[in-house]
């Protein structure tokens, strides 16, 4: 896997990624020589058209990522792939035809667009086609021997099986006696020599699993398979890497403690956050100001009461403050006074609600908070206290999530549906510690991008 600021993404997927970009500038480019013959003019003979090119294949490279492209699902079903890939080719021609609007040539470009969109979707279609068949999801999924048959290693067995999994269990071996879970497993006893043992396999990673590490930690065979070529990986951070999350049932404080990461504090990814968040709060709520309005006034013909209401969060540090959004319920949804979980298909959901809440409607007045700099724009979800009391008993380490501050969308918004039991804000808060422990500009950029994927496929939304 590549790292790129402290996020973990496949080779395979880096490789596709470039080689679908120079397909978005090829096809760019080609539509420019075609238009150019149909217009009877010398396609050469417009200078600076690089620039509207290389937007071209930035902008869709960029909804190609926001519409899930490059997800398990995309990577593996055709029919998926085919689906997103329409949807972010139009994502990005409509965000061109805007940008076009604003510059001289906005005719000839907006007419270029049409021809090049076309050029790309054939061309995108036929990369994925000829990936799905010819090399098969198998690609894109890396070779892993598992040091341990224990519960530990069963776990791994469970994340390769499942499905849109990126890795491949070759094989385990059982480091004791006493680790009976996988049944396949090869006792130590009955290898030779380990190193040759992984090379034999065809193994590109060792992932210690051991259920206990004290006196069972092969020191010496883990340094000739180290110094083989082949990478060596402890469970926990392994499935971090692969899961984008903190496993909370394989990390201790010491693991945390001493680990790479939790860095979101320095001086200036903290003020860069906190320039972006006011310029990008001002901005959407200049643009949604009309929408806030339209669907406050349907929330109140809808239902009787308020169209905003307040609610009580705690913010970073453990701190509370006071969110504001669009009513989706009604007015006595929570009539015992106490604070209840969403559920699916929550019936105290009005009939606007249900549509506002689809399309995060109900949230932009949350960005008034982002101005006031209680929330950014990426980061955990604000919990009500009463929720927070509760999770901080139930689950180790949840008050660490408010070391950042909490945000309209997040890690954990974009990969996991919304939370309404402990067991969700369990899984939740693995994502949250994700984020807080790899936070860099680049991990937000990908949040964000995947936040229109989340917003065009609603998923999870209640």
């Amino acid at each position: 896997m590549f790292r790129l600021f402290k996020h973990y993404v496949p080779h395979a997927v880096v490789w596709l990624a470039l080689i679908e970009f120079l397909a978005l500038l090829g096809s760019a480019e080609a539509a420019w020589h075609l238009y150019a013959h149909f217009a009877d003019f010398d396609a050469g003979t417009l200078t600076g058209r690089w620039l509207p090119l290389t937007t071209f294949a930035l902008a869709n490279a960029l909804a190609l990522m926001a519409t899930g492209m490059y997800g398990s699902e995309a990577l593996r079903s055709m029919r998926f792939a085919t689906a997103r890939l329409l949807a972010a080719i139009s994502l990005g021609v409509i965000f061109l035809s805007v940008v076009g609007f604003l510059l001289p040539t906005a005719t000839l470009w907006r007419v270029n667009s049409l021809y090049a969109m076309a050029l790309a979707i054939a061309a995108l279609f036929l990369i994925r086609l000829g990936m799905t068949r010819v090399a098969g999801a198998e690609t894109f999924k890396r070779r892993i021997l598992v040091l341990g048959a224990g519960t530990r290693a069963a776990r791994l067995q469970a994340l390769a099986d499942a499905p849109g999994s990126g890795i491949a269990i070759v094989g385990f071996v059982a480091m004791s006696g006493i680790e009976r879970k996988v049944k396949d497993a090869v006792p130590r006893e009955a290898i030779d020599n380990l190193s040759e043992h992984v090379v034999a396999l065809g193994a590109g990673e060792v992932v210690l699993a051991m259920e206990e590490r004290r006196g069972a930690l092969p020191l010496a065979d883990l340094l000739r398979v180290k110094t083989a070529g082949v990478h060596v990986n402890d469970i926990a951070s392994f499935i971090e890497r692969e899961t984008g999350r903190v496993d909370l049932a394989t990390t201790n404080p010491s693991a945390l403690i001493f680990s790479d990461g939790f860095s979101a504090g320095q001086r200036i990814s903290r003020v860069g956050k906190r320039i972006f968040d006011i310029i990008a709060s001002i901005a959407v709520l200049v643009v949604g100001l009309p929408l806030i309005l339209i669907a406050a006034i349907a929330v109140k013909i809808d239902s009787r009461g308020p169209a905003f209401y307040g609610q009580s969060r705690v913010g970073l540090f453990g701190e509370p403050y006071r969110i504001w959004k669009i009513r989706s319920m009604r007015t006595d949804a929570e009539a015992a006074g106490q604070a209840v979980w969403a559920s699916e298909n929550d019936p105290r959901v009005t009939r606007v609600g249900h549509v506002i809440r689809k399309l995060r409607i109900d949230e932009l007045p949350q960005l008034w908070c982002v101005l006031k700099g209680e929330m950014s724009i990426v980061g955990p979800r604000p919990e009500r206290p009463g929720f927070v009391a509760e999770l901080e008993r139930e689950l180790s380490y949840y008050a660490e999530r408010h070391m950042v501050k909490p945000g309209l969308t997040g890690w954990a918004q974009i990969n996991y549906p919304y939370g309404a039991s402990v067991e969700d804000a369990r899984v939740k808060l693995e994502y949250d510690l994700y984020y807080a422990k790899n936070y860099s500009p680049f991990l937000d950029l990908l949040i964000l991008l995947q936040t229109v994927r989340v917003v065009l496929w609603p998923e999870g939304a209640r």
